[in-house]
C-alpha cells in the first residue's frame, strides 16, 4: 500500500477528535441530539482549521444509524460507506473548478431526488466564494427552500466575498485559528502513535510555524521526518529543513542594531544567508520577535497572547529591559516596509542591508521619511552624542568650524560659545554661568527652533506649540494654550531641564515663566513671537508639514 500523508491518515473521523473548535462541535452535536438540524450551513475560517473535516463528520452523524452523543459511530453501513467515499448521500464539490451556472443547475436538478439510503443528502461545496455571480443567483432559491432531506454545507476561507443574500440563508460558523499548545499536543499524540522520535522543542516550533493550521502542522512534521528518516528529529534539524532562524539570532541582531554596530549586523546576516535561510521569512520572523518584545514591555502577563514558551518569555523580558520601546516601534515600521519590498524582489539581501544601514546609522536618515521617524532618529543621534560625551570623546560641529553647536554657526549673542555649555562672554570657568541680558534673550528667541531640538522629544513637541517672548526682569515668558503644557513646565525638574538646555546654548542662565496665552495678553498685552522659526542648517526641525 502506498504511503499516506499524515494529515490524511490522522484526519478526525468523529467530533471528539476535532481539536480547537469546541464551540462549533458542541453546537452541531446538540442540534443532532435535539433533531434540530438546519438546511444550510456556512463554515468559514483560515486554511487547515477543520472546515471540510467537520462537514464530513456532520454528514456522517446526520445519516448514522446508531449515533453516539451526536457523533457518528463509524461502525454502521452508512458510516462505512461515507468513510470509503462510496455513499451517494454525501456529494463533495470543488467550487474553484465547478463555478459556473451549469454546475449549480445540475445540483438544483439532483436535489429533487430523495436519497436511496439514509436520511439526508448532504452537499459540501468547498471554496464556495469562487462561484460566479450567476452561479450564486442560481443557488439562491434552492438554498432558501431545499427539500426536507437536503443539507447544504458551504466552506470558504474568504467569507467577505460571498453575497449577503447567500449569507442570510445560512447558519454561519467561524473556525478559529488553533492555538500553538493545542497543535503541539495533537502532534505529540500522533508522534507517539507513529513511533517517531522528535524533540519537544522541535514539536513546539513546528506548531508555531503552522500559524494556527493543524493541516500545515502535520505537513511540516511529515516533511521534517522524511528528511531525517530513522533519526531523532531535533530543533536544529527542523530549522534546517524549514529554512528558519533561531530566536537567538534575532536577539543578537537587535542588539547590533541598537548598538549601532553595522558591521556585526551585516556579518550576522551573512551567517543567515550561508545557512540557506529564507530571507523573506527572516524579515517576517524578526518583525514578530520585535512585536513580542514590545508587548512584553507593555505588560508582564501576556503568555496567552504571545503563545511562546516560558523559556523564550523569560529571555524576552530580559531583552525588554535593555532597549527603549520607541526604538522598537521604529524598527518594526522599517522592517514592515521592508517585508513588502523583499517579497517580490530579486535582491532581498541588498534591501535588508540598506535597512540595517538606516537603523544602525541614524545620521543617514533621509528628510523624506515621516515626522515620527525623523524624531526617533534624532533621539537616537542625540543618544549617540551623549554616550560619546560620557566616554570623553570630543564632539565637534558637523561642518568642523568655529561654533560647535549643530549647524556649525556661532550662536548670536553668545560670542562664538562652544556647544554644549562652553559658556559665553563673562562665563566663569568651572563656576555658575552669569545671568542673561536683554540681548541674550533676543538671541534665545531668534534661535528658539535650535533650542527645542536639544530637549527631549516629548518636551520639544510641547515647546513647538508654545509662544515665546521677552518678559520683565530679563525672564523668558512661555505662553501655552493648553493648561496641561503649562502645568508640565511649572514642575521644577522640567523647568530646570529647559533652563539647562538654554544655558548650554548661550552660556547664560535664563529664568523661564510659563503662563497661559489669554491670561498674559489680558494682563500685559504683550505680543508673542510664534515658535515657528527658520530652522535652516539644523539636521531636524519641528516645522509643520
Amino acid at each position: 500500500m502506498s504511503y499516506q500523508a499524515l494529515y490524511r491518515k490522522w484526519r478526525p473521523s468523529e467530533f471528539d477528535e476535532v481539536k480547537g473548535q469546541d464551540h462549533i462541535v458542541t453546537t452541531l452535536k446538540n442540534q443532532i441530539n435535539a433533531d434540530r438540524v438546519g438546511h444550510a450551513y456556512l463554515f468559514c475560517g483560515t486554511r487547515g482549521t477543520g472546515k471540510t473535516t467537520v462537514a464530513k463528520i456532520f454528514a456522517k452523524a446526520v445519516n448514522c444509524l446508531h449515533p453516539v452523543d451526536g457523533s457518528p459511530c463509524n461502525e454502521c453501513e452508512m458510516c462505512k460507506a461515507i468513510n470509503s467515499q462510496t455513499s451517494m448521500n454525501v456529494i463533495e464539490i470543488d467550487a474553484a473548478s465547478n463555478n459556473g451556472v451549469d454546475n449549480i443547475r445540475e445540483i438544483r436538478d439532483e436535489v429533487t431526488y430523495s436519497p436511496t439510503e439514509g436520511r439526508y443528502k448532504v452537499y459540501i461545496i468547498d471554496e464556495v466564494h469562487m462561484l460566479s455571480i450567476g452561479a450564486f443567483n442560481a443557488l439562491l432559491k434552492t438554498l432558501e427552500e431545499p427539500p426536507s432531506y437536503v443539507i447544504f454545507i458551504l466552506a470558504t476561507t474568504e467569507a467577505h466575498k460571498i453575497p449577503i443574500t447567500i449569507l442570510s440563508r445560512c447558519q454561519r460558523y467561524d473556525f478559529k485559528r488553533i492555538t500553538i499548545d493545542t497543535i503541539a499536543g495533537r502532534l505529540s499524540d500522533l508522534i507517539q502513535r507513529e513511533g517517531l522520535d522528535v524533540e519537544e522543542k522541535a514539536v513546539h516550533y513546528i506548531a508555531r510555524a503552522a500559524d494556527g493550521s493543524m493541516r500545515d502542522a502535520l505537513s511540516l512534521l511529515d516533511q521534517c521526518v522524511a528528511f531525517y528518516l530513522g533519526e531523532r528529529l531535533t530543533y536544529d534539524n527542523v530549522l534546517e529543513v524549514l529554512g528558519a532562524v533561531d530566536t537567538s539570532v534575532f536577539s543578537r541582531m537587535l542588539r547590533c542594531i541598537d548598538g549601532g554596530r553595522f558591521v556585526e549586523a551585516v556579518r550576522l546576516l551573512e551567517e543567515v544567508v550561508i545557512q540557506g535561510r529564507e530571507l523573506s521569512q527572516f524579515v517576517l520572523d524578526f518583525i514578530w520577535y520585535m512585536r513580542n518584545l514590545l508587548l512584553v514591555q507593555g505588560s508582564g502577563d501576556l503568555e496567552d497572547i504571545l503563545d511562546i514558551s516560558a523559556e523564550n518569555l523569560a529571555a524576552l523580558k530580559e531583552e525588554a529591559q535593555t532597549i527603549d520601546n520607541a526604538k522598537i516601534m521604529r524598527y518594526i515600521r522599517v522592517f514592515s516596509e521592508l517585508s513588502n519590498q523583499v517579497r517580490y524582489s530579486s535582491q532581498k539581501r541588498v534591501l535588508i542591508e540598506v535597512a540595517l544601514v538606516k537603523l544602525c546609522r541614524p545620521t543617514m536618515e533621509q528628510k523624506g521619511t515621516s515626522l515620527e521617524d525623523q524624531m526617533l532618529a534624532l533621539a537616537e543621534r542625540l543618544g549617540v552624542l551623549e554616550k560619546q560625551l560620557e566616554n570623553g570623546i570630543v564632539v565637534t560641529a558637523a561642518g568642523g568650524a568655529g561654533g560647535a553647536y549643530p549647524g556649525g554657526a556661532n550662536m548670536p549673542g553668545a560670542g562664538g560659545a562652544g556647544y554644549p555649555g562652553a559658556g559665553g562672554p563673562g562665563a566663569i570657568p568651572g563656576g555658575p554661568a552669569p545671568k542673561a541680558m536683554p540681548e541674550d534673550l533676543k538671541a534665545v528667541i531668534g534661535e528658539w527652533g535650535r533650542i527645542i531640538s536639544d530637549v527631549p522629544m516629548s518636551m520639544g513637541i510641547m515647546l513647538k506649540a508654545a509662544q515665546v517672548a521677552q518678559g520683565a526682569d530679563n525672564k523668558l515668558v512661555l505662553g501655552f494654550s493648553d493648561p496641561m503644557h503649562k502645568a508640565y513646565f511649572e514642575q521644577e525638574n522640567h523647568k530646570q531641564d529647559l533652563e539647562g538646555a538654554i544655558a548650554a546654548r548661550i552660556g547664560k542662565t535664563v529664568e523661564i515663566v510659563p503662563t497661559m496665552l489669554e491670561e498674559r495678553k489680558e494682563q500685559t498685552g504683550e505680543f508673542y513671537i510664534p515658535s515657528k522659526v527658520n530652522l535652516s542648517g539644523v539636521d531636524f526641525s519641528f516645522e509643520d508639514e
